[in-house]
């Protein structure tokens, strides 16, 4: 995959072991994937139901609900959730539990200890087997202004306006779900401040270049307790 690909792919990585996920979440990250972390099967259904996630690397022996039943319980959402691919991590590397895990919806199975470039070869290859997620329209209009997600283009009255890299990205991850609200602290994964305050001001600026009236925004829109939503004409 293309560091491009890599850093439009969002990882959760869940084991109750606070080094290996911690060294888990460290290599992915350098490897250029946006990473976001859980210590239990709990702790990832709160993230996914705020976040939306393209794979799920998962340890199968954790205290509570362990891997295998987390599995089953995520194949039964259905919709996107339901089909997230999913990598399971064990110490158990018998035929048997292979199988159990790969029967409950898994779609590949690493025993511990493993070469992390494998992980990473497994993990690009379940991705590529993945479909990929749809950016949305080609064009998205607001009053006199259109963003074109794919080329990463805004225009105002038919005339080029400059973006940022990250203003690029937060308005392509906010495209992705159009008129839905994505919460702050994921759209804050994208930038070197996790408290959500850079994506404040990447906000504000947006809505200079976007809004007929920034002080009173109607296309990008504050969430109150959840984050943003774009709503184009």
């Amino acid at each position: 995959m293309s560091p491009e690909e890599r850093r439009d792919r969002h990882l959760l990585v869940v084991d109750d072991d606070d080094r290996i996920r911690e060294l888990l979440k460290q290599f992915l990250s350098r490897a250029g994937f946006r990473v976001s972390a859980a210590a239990d099967a709990a702790h990832a259904d709160r993230l996914i139901g705020v976040m939306d996630f393209d794979l799920l690397v998962l340890d199968v022996m954790m205290p509570g609900e362990d891997g295998f039943a987390f599995t089953r319980r995520v194949r039964a959402k259905g919709g996107e959730v339901g089909r997230m691919p999913i990598l399971m991590l064990t110490a158990r590397d018998t035929t048997g539990d292979r199988i159990e895990g790969l029967t409950h919806g898994a779609d590949d199975y690493l025993a511990k200890p493993f070469e992390p470039q494998e992980l990473l070869l497994r993990i690009e290859s379940i991705l590529r087997r993945a479909a990929p997620k749809p950016m949305g329209p080609q064009e998205i209009v607001m009053g006199d202004c259109a963003f074109m997600p794919d080329r990463g283009e805004l225009t105002r009255a038919g005339a080029p306006v400059r973006l940022t890299e990250a203003e690029v990205a937060l308005l392509r991850r906010l495209a992705r779900a159009l008129h839905e609200p994505v919460d702050r602290l994921e759209l804050a994964r994208d930038t070197a401040d996790a408290t959500g305050r850079a994506v404040d001001v990447q906000v504000t600026r947006l809505r200079r270049k976007i809004e007929p009236d920034p002080k009173n925004p109607r296309y990008l829109q504050t969430v109150r307790g959840v984050g943003y939503r774009l709503a184009p004409d």
